[in-house]
């Protein structure tokens, strides 16, 4: 990854599309998921592809259309929601538009699958968990042995103490306003923006107002 470890950047902003045409990044890979991003331009699209695995896209720009056999329309996931895609069928993806953004988290069929969305169904990240007067709240939407994505929201006045993270990660925020901290550096983390952690890199949460945010972990 390009970004630098602890600062706050844009998604949208820093993975644009380019006109007239589609890019892809590998962020990470793991021995049994694989992390990549995508960019696509106002129209262009990835013609109908098979995988043996299980795939999950997270939107971060844009509007994504997934076109799913057995589903008459395509399945629309707006800015911040995700859509989840079936294993072995083929799977087109498209962009209302001024094209979109996303990450796709990649798993491989097997035992260690725990948590993963039903496939074609499209979820409101933010939605996925609730606010609880006092406290934070996490819920798993992937949980395998090599990559973790958890929604999580935070009551005004919560937040997580500093620890490390098991391996390198994502935090997104997707509603309300968060400070971060990271290595001794404070950030403000504002809807749609993101920031990156090191394996090991000391870091913290604190909600000064409600604040819900993704986290996208991976564990080697």
């Amino acid at each position: 990854m390009t970004n630098d470890v602890g600062e706050p950047f844009s998604m949208a902003g820093e993975w644009a599309p380019i006109p007239g045409c589609t890019s892809s990044r590998k962020m990470w890979e793991l021995s049994s998921a694989t992390v990549t991003r995508f960019s696509l331009s106002e129209g262009t699209d990835i013609s109908a592809e098979s995988s043996p695995a299980r795939r999950l896209e997270v939107v971060v720009a844009g509007n994504l259309l997934a076109s799913i056999p057995g589903t008459p329309e395509p399945l629309r996931a707006p800015r911040l929601s995700a859509v989840s895609l079936p294993a072995d069928a083929p799977v087109g993806i498209g962009c209302e538009d001024d094209g979109c953004v996303y990450l796709e988290v990649s798993v491989a069929n097997g035992g260690d699958m725990g948590a993963f969305p039903e496939a074609g169904r499209v979820l409101s990240l933010a939605d996925e968990v609730p606010y609880r007067e006092g406290e934070v709240v996490s819920k798993d939407v992937v949980n395998t042995d090599s990559v973790k994505l958890a929604v999580m929201s935070f009551d005004e006045g919560t937040g997580l103490d500093e620890h490390s993270a098991p391996g390198d990660a994502i935090v997104l925020a997707l509603e309300g306003e968060g400070l971060i901290g990271y290595e001794g550096a404070v950030h403000r983390l504002r809807a749609g923006e993101a920031i990156r952690f090191a394996k090991g890199g000391r870091h913290y949460v604190k909600a000064s107002s409600r604040f819900k945010m993704a986290l996208l972990l991976t564990r080697e």
